[in-house]
């Protein structure tokens, strides 16, 4: 299990940055039975959404947790055959919740997954402090995005 998306930023981190909307976790796809299996005993159910599929699916409970489960396979090889297209290298990162270690994307693939669609404040924050932590170049279209702050609060 690979912790990714907001929580996975924080993790890699150290420390919750911001209040999050759900949890994001990828693991091997199958395993997801499983796992839905654990989270249905705990009272967790499917939440519906557009872009719910077998490899993409979110669950959750009555107190308003969400868990986004995003699966894959890869062959013997370490090539992706089936779900997110997570490279194998990505899921490598090492970081902590509460003080406890979790697997997570890796610092550079997190930047990388922060590109290339419309991004909002917040992921310019998750980018910035990951950037500045780990010595990572920002990206370009973050790089824009901050001047344009910059020059909003000039004016």
């Amino acid at each position: 299990m690979t912790v990714d998306g907001g929580w996975g930023v924080d993790a890699l981190l150290g420390e919750q940055t911001r209040i999050h909307a759900d949890l994001d976790i990828a693991v091997q796809h199958k395993d997801s039975s499983q796992i839905r299996a654990l989270l249905e005993a705990r009272g967790y159910i499917d939440v519906y959404r557009a872009d719910s599929s077998d490899f993409n699916f979110v669950l959750g409970d009555n107190q308003g947790h969400h868990i986004d489960l995003h699966t894959y396979t890869f062959d013997a090889v370490g090539n992706h055959i089936y779900g997110i297209p997570y490279p194998l290298e990505s899921l490598t990162g090492t970081g902590s919740v509460s003080g406890h270690p979790v697997k997570c994307v890796s610092p550079e693939w997190m930047v990388k997954f922060h590109t290339g669609y419309q991004f909002d404040e917040g992921d310019y924050h998750d980018v910035k402090a990951l950037c500045q932590h780990f010595k990572i170049k920002m990206p370009l279209e973050y790089e824009e995005f901050e001047r344009g702050l910059f020059q909003q609060e000039l004016s």
